[in-house]
């Protein structure tokens, strides 16, 4: 692979105003680098429904996506609770969101699912009580 381009974005927890800011922000740097309209879809809900998910349960964190000519990787890195059941968790309709986060439309249990169903390639490191780690690949 050439030299990547590198973004970092600082994730705010519990500040559901926010929570899209990066996905936003890495969108517009990929359509003025020229990235098929597809390819940032892909980018782009793979990475709001992490920042989704860093904001419910983990508060917050970083986003550090690396654009290549012919992929877009994206970590995601935060210091929450971290993921007990990682089967589980990828479960469509499996949630730990509370109630109150679920009043608003948030915490359907489909964030993992579309992170996986829309990149190339997802893997999780994730510790109890030190934090989760979500990396992503998704090819142009």
């Amino acid at each position: 692979m050439s030299d990547a381009l590198k973004f970092e974005y600082k994730i705010s927890g519990e500040n559901f105003a926010s929570a899209g800011e990066a996905t936003m922000r890495i969108k517009k740097e990929l359509r003025s680098l020229g990235f098929t309209p597809a390819l940032i879809r892909r980018v782009s809900i793979a990475m709001y429904e992490g920042e989704i998910n860093m904001v419910i349960h983990a508060g917050g964190g970083v986003a550090t996506v690396l654009v290549y000519p012919e992929c877009v990787e994206i970590t995601l890195a935060d210091q929450g609770p971290g993921i007990a059941d990682i089967s589980l968790a990828m479960q469509e309709g499996y949630t730990t969101a509370p109630d109150a986060i679920r009043s608003f439309g948030f915490g359907a249990g489909m964030g993992l699912p579309n992170m996986k169903k829309y990149t190339d390639d997802m893997r999780i490191e994730s510790e109890l009580n030190k934090g989760t780690t979500v990396y992503m690949k998704i090819n142009a």
